[in-house]
């Protein structure tokens, strides 16, 4: 269908356009939720549900998804993803009651998982090697730009128009993913219907997460019993690893080359998501800063994460991902140790440009780390990498932010408890360096100094190299000729 080591851009634009969608979407409710609150007159405790209902199946069907994805019709998968997507965002803003919204945000959630389990499989495919990088730097600095506009805008649609126009913001973008892929990929065969034996997996790892989810939301505000209910997670987590599907996932994220990424991204949003869920509080409650002004440190965050994605998706094509993800942990982590030295009498200016450092190094190192792990993965694989990624991701983030609440609750200083945040995160993301570092390590072509193309392994042999395990073209096995 396309000619040898043809750059398809425009792929990886749709790639992007996806990923901002997905987070657009799990970001901007945050900013409407107090007025969500009072229009469908519910309390905080269920409201807060408008965002975890979105987040339950990005963790339980992450692993379902990658599956489907590597034996699906690209094009067909990434229509019907983007287009239930759009369809679920209308009946999001169309909701009468809180109960109708958040049904619609689960099953909005299970459209997202496909799309995020879809790109990282057209980033490494629509282009050839030597250009993965600043593939999967666009495509990161999409996924960042959705999260920073979610805030921002939401608050000006809440303001100036109302609500239920948050969840219309994806339809167009939807339709323009749509049109890209009828544009960029050829038409295949009919969608595979996904198999029973994937319902033991989705129940047990979306039920645990549930119940985790629900007892420390619901742990500060209606009493400290509600935490025994994330006890619940362990007997569905021992269930599913029980189960004939845990143990190809078990050999592929134990696979040299493969497991080094999966630790690092692990460790890196532990680390990075509990500085940041203490931030605003370290700013309002302990520095006395306007709600506005903290918002500004977290920008810095986000910018300064979207501009080193993109310069190191470029630094990567001639270096070679690994240096760039083991410069980007050792940026986060002296980041993190900065802010060690917190104080009372710092101003919104002393953590941003801390945290812009933190950022810098999130994003030089979270594109090209992807890079190396769906680089090492076979090609008849690379959804379920995709999927293993996104689920380590989502859970990164909650429990990164359960840890930070945890450290924050637990001292009544919150000088001491950013301080303790700030140490036990510097330790964190310190392992990613590790993680990095003693990953399986590539063989480097003389004249660009990258990772050198190897022969594709088989589907249960593990890779050695750090090189994309496609065809001559980048193709994977869905997108070759």
């Amino acid at each position: 269908m396309d000619t040898p080591g043809k750059n398809r851009w425009w792929l990886v634009a749709a790639a992007g356009l996806a990923v901002f969608i997905a987070q657009l979407d799990a970001s901007v409710v945050g900013v409407a939720s107090p007025t969500i609150r009072s229009d469908l007159d519910t309390t905080t405790e269920v409201v807060q549900w408008v965002t975890l209902a979105y987040a339950v199946p990005l963790i339980g069907l992450s692993l379902c998804a990658g599956r489907w994805v590597d034996r699906a019709d690209p094009r067909r998968a990434l229509t019907l993803a983007c287009t239930g997507f759009a369809l679920l965002s209308v009946a999001c803003g169309l909701a009468p009651g809180i109960e109708w919204l958040i049904a619609a945000r689960v099953l909005q959630g299970c459209f997202a998982v496909i799309m995020m389990s879809l790109t990282p499989v057209l980033a490494t495919v629509a282009v050839p090697p030597e250009a993965r990088g600043r593939a999967f730097g666009f495509v990161m600095l999409f996924g960042t730009l959705g999260g920073l506009a979610g805030p921002v805008v939401g608050g000006q649609i809440v303001e100036s128009v109302d609500w239920p126009w948050i969840f219309y913001l994806s339809v167009p973008a939807a339709a323009a993913v749509v049109a890209l892929a009828a544009r960029e990929l050829p038409r295949g065969e009919r969608l595979p219907w996904p198999e029973r034996r994937w319902l033991v997996e989705a129940i047990t790892l979306g039920g645990a997460a549930v119940a985790v989810l629900l007892g420390l939301t619901f742990a500060v505000d209606a009493g400290a019993a509600w935490g025994l209910v994330a006890l619940a997670a362990m007997p569905l987590c021992l269930a599913w690893g029980r189960q004939e599907e845990a143990v190809a996932v078990r050999r592929l994220v134990t696979t040299p080359g493969v497991a080094g990424p999966h630790l690092a991204l692990a460790l890196a949003y532990l680390g990075v998501f509990m500085i940041m869920f203490m931030v605003p509080f370290f700013l309002q409650d302990t520095l006395g800063v306007a709600p506005g002004a903290s918002g500004f440190a977290l920008v810095a965050l986000a910018v300064a994460t979207a501009a080193a994605g993109v310069l190191g998706g470029r630094a990567a094509d001639k270096l070679g991902a690994r240096p760039v993800a083991l410069g980007g942990a050792a940026l986060m982590t002296a980041g993190v140790v900065l802010l060690l030295m917190a104080d009372g009498a710092w101003a919104t200016w002393d953590i941003a440009w801390r945290l812009a450092v933190i950022g810098a190094g999130f994003g030089l190192f979270n594109g090209q780390n992807q890079v190396l792990a769906m680089g090492n993965t076979p090609p008849d694989r690379l959804g379920m990498t995709a999927g293993t990624t996104n689920l380590v991701r989502q859970l990164g983030v909650a429990f990164g932010s359960a840890l930070g609440a945890l450290v924050w609750a637990a001292s009544d200083d919150g000088v001491t408890a950013f301080r303790t945040g700030s140490g036990a995160g510097a330790l964190l993301v310190a392992g990613v360096i590790a993680a990095v570092a003693f990953a399986v390590r590539a063989p480097a072509t003389p004249e660009t100094g990258t990772e050198s193309p190897q022969p594709a392994p088989a589907a249960d042999a593990a890779p050695t190299t750090d090189s994309p395990s496609t065809d001559s073209t980048g193709n994977g096995s869905h997108l070759s000729a």
